[in-house]
């Protein structure tokens, strides 16, 4: 018994490694289509509007925030790569979110994908990391008042 034990043990130390790298990957993904999922369900106001790098809202953008950050992560153990990405991503705007609201801020802007501070801007994508374990987003941004 104590030999089956001690291989099963030493089994699972030596594939552990293997399997948790095994599905790490980097996808983009449009980022428009999970705001909009997000304010219908509720858990984005709609009078916080976001905005990627690349994209500038009408009027006049007055920054009180220029260096907002948000880093979030999520299970994705079993799931499809899109559904963790996006649920995540909602973490993060939801982070966001709040962070704009102490700030007196109506809106989000420059967003741009910061994991291990490498940046992706797309003016229509977010950046997505989808390991086997988990999925993660990090996103820098300023945030601001619209007039």
């Amino acid at each position: 018994m104590k030999v089956i034990s001690l291989s099963f043990t030493t089994l699972v130390l030596f594939a552990a490694p293997a399997i948790s790298m095994a599905a790490d990957k980097i996808i983009h993904l449009p980022f428009a289509q999970v705001v909009a999922e997000a304010q219908k369900a509720g858990r984005l106001d709609p009078n916080i509007k976001f905005y990627l790098a690349g994209n500038a809202p009408d009027g006049t953008v007055t920054v009180v925030n220029d260096n907002a950050t948000t880093n979030r992560k999520t299970n994705a153990f079993g799931k499809k790569d899109q559904t963790t990405c996006d649920w995540v991503l909602q973490s993060a705007l939801i982070a966001l979110q709040d962070d704009a609201k102490a700030a007196g801020a109506n809106a989000v802007v420059d967003i741009v994908s910061n994991y291990n501070d490498v940046v992706y801007s797309d003016p229509g994508n977010y950046e997505c990391h989808v390991g086997f374990l988990m999925s993660g987003v990090q996103l820098k941004a300023k945030l601001a008042k619209v007039q």
